[in-house]
């Protein structure tokens, strides 16, 4: 019996869930129960009545899972890192507040949204602010309903999507720590990024509009403003799939996202917005092996504690607050 020969039967034995990120290996994307984006997958998980989810991502969505599902058991194949949320922490936060304090606005006047791409402590330090989580696809949402309070947002940790979504609301954007006037800003950003979604550029999509005068080009959010101003579609992960997905079969697409996901769309017509691999190096950590080892570990009784998600009940107090708020908008 081969290695997922044996995990297809671990799972039939056992109470478990195995849930898959979009941009997960396609070996370890066919097997899942569940696949999605992160918010999604986190809501789902809660719905499942199985006691342990395996969850194949990054590891601030496994500690999702566990914020809004405290009663079960996550385990995680291999808790890789997402390395934009790895930019953002508690401290790091707390030095943002201090630089957005000594530029003349206090704490009372500022509102704090972070992506989903955050670790569970950092949710809960917005959660703690009055602040809400918000992902891709719903942040215009989340931002409208945010200025309403009248207060400045403090978007973390992504500047792309801070700048873009500002950018689409016609309000003003700036950057902690980069010499702007945060004084003068509707939304200020955290100086963070996608290192994945930073390749693309608008000499790529120049480069596909010279070569194919049609073409269309679809970006996810998190890219530099310049290319989502060059771009005719830009969308959250679940939104580019469904665009994608409904374009006429001859109609060209060239697409700035994370590999693996975009090479399972559609098989004619579509190209990476990319002369190099845009590939997550921590999403492709997990392997078959790690997900047999983790079913198995399950299996014997003897779970390996280096998998479990484990989430203080402070922070998941406060970060499914954050996520709370985001629910009822």
């Amino acid at each position: 019996m081969n290695l997922k020969e044996e995990i297809i039967k671990l799972k039939e034995e056992l109470d478990v869930t195995l849930v898959a990120h979009f941009y997960q290996r396609d070996e370890v994307f066919e097997l899942a129960d569940i696949t999605g984006d992160s918010l999604e997958l986190a809501k789902r998980a809660k719905a499942t009545d199985s006691k342990f989810i395996v969850f194949c991502g990054v590891g601030f969505m496994g500690e999702s899972v566990k914020v809004m599902s405290p009663e079960k058991t996550v385990l995680m194949p291999k808790i890789a890192c997402c390395a934009m949320a790895r930019m953002i922490d508690e401290g790091y936060y707390e030095e943002n507040l201090v630089k957005i304090n000594e530029a003349g606005i206090s704490n009372d006047d500022i509102l704090p949204i972070t992506y989903i791409n955050s670790s569970a402590a950092v949710k809960a330090r917005v959660g703690k602010m009055g602040g809400m989580v918000c992902t891709s696809s719903n942040a215009y949402k989340i931002i409208e309903k945010g200025l309403k309070s009248g207060k400045k947002i403090f978007f973390v940790p992504d500047r792309c999507l801070g700048q873009n979504f500002a950018k689409s609301l016609n309000l003003k954007s700036a950057i902690v720590g980069d010499g702007s006037d945060l004084k003068e800003a509707d939304i200020i950003c955290y100086n963070g990024f996608c290192s994945v979604h930073q390749q693309f550029t608008v000499e790529d999509i120049e480069f596909y509009r010279e070569k194919y005068p049609d073409i269309l080009i679809a970006v996810h959010p998190e890219c530099d403003p310049k290319v989502c101003d060059a771009s005719d579609f830009v969308g959250s992960t679940s939104q580019l799939i469904t665009y994608i997905k409904e374009l006429p079969e001859d109609q060209k697409v060239a697409v700035g996202t994370e590999f693996n996901m975009v090479n399972r769309l559609r098989t004619k017509n579509t190209y990476i917005l990319s002369s190099t691999k845009p590939e997550c190096p921590t999403m492709n950590e997990t392997t078959l092996q790690d997900v047999y080892n983790t079913l198995k570990s399950i299996k014997d009784d003897n779970i390996i504690k280096e998998t479990e998600i484990v989430v203080s009940e402070e922070n998941i107090k406060y970060a499914r607050l954050a996520l709370e708020r985001m629910f009822e908008v």
